[in-house]
């Protein structure tokens, strides 16, 4: 049972770095396109975000494949739902104003 509980951990914590990782790629999307510099944003946010999941990963996993494997899932998981999360907000900024999807 004992084992059950750390690959759960490992997992939730995968989800955990999945949402750092992918929601800070959406919130760098958004705010690169009003950026003065998008290029900065967007080598600044991938060292900050990929330097956290290196880093959470190996905590993770450097004792057992088991637990990165777990994490691995979890993570993957997270980009499922954080991609479903922003295609649905998405949709309804859409939604509430189509009349900005064309030009004047």
């Amino acid at each position: 049972m004992n084992e059950f509980v750390v690959l759960l951990l490992a997992a939730a914590s995968g989800v955990l770095l999945g949402a750092i990782f992918f929601g800070g790629l959406w919130w760098t999307v958004r705010n690169s396109v009003v950026s003065q510099r998008p290029g900065l944003w967007f080598f600044c946010s991938l060292l900050l975000r990929m330097g956290i999941v290196l880093a959470g990963f190996y905590f993770v996993g450097r004792e057992h494949w088991q637990q990165l494997l777990a994490c691995l899932l979890g993570f993957v998981l997270a980009r499922l739902v954080v991609t479903r999360l922003t295609g649905l907000a998405l949709e309804q900024r859409r939604c509430a104003a189509p009349e900005t999807l064309h030009a004047p």
